[in-house]
């Protein structure tokens, strides 16, 4: 498989979307990631690199929006300053804050690129990004974390950051949460106690994760030093430029707009039939 190095050595295209935390907001990121894997996956965009930050924001599985007591538990995010966002990618829930920092890397050839490679792909990447610091980032799932998988990313068995995936015809939507500053802990007891409420004792088809909060950090407690996403954002920047011809920051086209504007509604319409608003 071509590694990062190799699908971004030609122009890339680089979208800073930071800074929107109304909830609409983070709804339509998973729309924009959808128009930009379509036209990358047809070849009218170069591969992308998408930052975005949202703040005080829940991301939610699907399953998730099936827990007995799913209204109490958002209710209960709310009291407590957070939205609640059901995604189109896979996954179990997520915490978005000021100190969280997504990346969306926009690739085409779904259809040569494995899920696996995918994956691979965004794992290599930001073990290169963070070298300098450390070598220690390892890949696989971390027990008793919040939406565990086989690509979490943790060091000494804490873990820091989780990826999803998202095809869309020809392209993918590479997907990362990098919990960058701030308490990794009291992130997994907001989800931890989400869960608890949602559950409500009741026994459940779907096997949600048992959180154990001691299991999550941010890399800035890991590494002992102050980082910010700042920091990172410019990291990523510096990566990608260093191995590309070029770099575009240019906004969607007219094409894309339209192709966003439509999965935005589908987007709306996945929340109003999960959460009901």
């Amino acid at each position: 498989m071509e590694d990062w190095k190799q699908l971004f050595s030609g122009t890339v295209r680089y979208i800073d979307q930071r800074g929107k935390s109304a909830r609409d907001d983070a709804i339509a990121s998973f729309a924009y990631d959808d128009a930009l894997a379509i036209s990358v996956g047809n070849g009218t965009s170069p591969p992308a690199a998408r930052l975005w930050v949202h703040d005080k924001t829940i991301i939610l599985g699907i399953p998730d929006a099936k827990l007995p007591n799913v209204d109490a538990a958002i209710q209960w995010l709310e009291d407590h300053g957070y939205q609640a966002v059901v995604r189109n990618s896979g996954g179990l829930a997520v915490v978005l804050d000021a100190g969280v920092l997504n990346l969306s890397f926009i690739l085409p050839d779904a259809k040569e690129i494995g899920i696996h490679e995918g994956y691979q792909f965004m794992v290599t990447f930001i073990q290169d990004l963070f070298r300098n610091l450390t070598t220690e980032i390892k890949a696989f799932e971390i027990k008793g974390s919040y939406c565990p998988g086989d690509y979490d990313l943790s060091i000494d068995g804490r873990k820091f950051a989780g990826i999803s995936q998202r095809r869309v015809k020809n392209g993918s939507a590479v997907q990362i949460y990098l919990c960058v500053e701030g308490s990794g802990r009291e992130r997994a007891e907001l989800i931890r106690q989400f869960y608890e409420i949602g559950m409500k004792g009741q026994p459940n088809k779907f096997d949600y994760p048992k959180v154990k909060p001691e299991t999550m950090a941010s890399l800035a407690e890991l590494l002992s030093i102050q980082l910010t996403v700042d920091d990172v954002c410019k990291w990523i920047y510096q990566a990608l430029d260093s191995v590309s011809i070029s770099i575009t920051e240019q906004s969607l086209d007219n094409a894309e707009q339209q192709t966003f504007e439509k999965r935005l509604e589908q987007m709306k319409d996945r929340n109003i039939k999960a959460l009901g608003n």
